[in-house]
């Protein structure tokens, strides 16, 4: 569920001297995705929609930035039962809070082709810290940025009680349901025109 991601490299890589850059998340050709264990199994779902922009600074990579927006009401677990008690109000309630965000607040090199990004995410109204490890799978080649970038996106798992999402005491106890959320994140991204 963090999702989101949120989420971007290029930012890292681009040559000095080279003007602002801005990049939209393609979420056609995007994922982002979540999977947590309940008793003996896996549940795992997808949210199918979400937008965000990255903003590149050739010039100075540490002042690029990033923004993502989750449209919760897209939670897909393959069971439709499933997907309206999680948006109902016991869970996300999402009459109150329909989307999940991701804001960068720093970004780091950690490697000729991978970055950490601090930012604040939010979800269910609670915002925390989240850093957001990327790795560019698209390489540049020579001194320009490629029209399409593709990025490999993993975060700590996400507790779900720091953000009071949480069922009822009795239904939770007998739940089995974890309260770690593992994202799977995977991003492509256009150049704006």
């Amino acid at each position: 569920m963090r999702a989101y991601c949120f989420l971007f490299v290029a930012l890292l890589l681009a040559p000095l001297g080279a003007p602002a850059e801005t990049y939209k998340i393609d979420a056609s050709h995007s994922k982002i995705a979540f999977s947590l264990h309940q008793f003996v199994s896996t549940v795992r779902g997808d949210f199918h929609r979400f937008s965000g922009t990255i903003e590149v600074d050739r010039e100075h990579p540490e002042r690029s930035s990033v923004t993502a927006r989750i449209s919760v009401a897209s939670i897909d677990t393959k069971i439709q039962k499933r997907d309206h008690h999680l948006l109902s109000a016991e869970f996300f309630d999402i009459a109150k809070f329909p989307e999940i965000s991701f804001k960068s607040l720093s970004v780091n090199g950690t490697g000729e082709n991978s970055g950490d990004i601090l930012g604040d995410f939010t979800m269910h109204g609670v915002t925390k810290p989240m850093t957001l490890h990327v790795k560019l799978a698209t390489p540049p080649s020579g001194e320009s940025l490629p029209e399409r970038t593709r990025w490999i996106v993993t975060t700590d798992p996400i507790n779900r009680k720091d953000f009071e999402l949480m069922f009822s005491s009795a239904t939770e106890s007998i739940s089995g349901i974890s309260s770690n959320v593992t994202p799977t994140i995977e991003i492509e991204a256009v150049r704006a025109k």
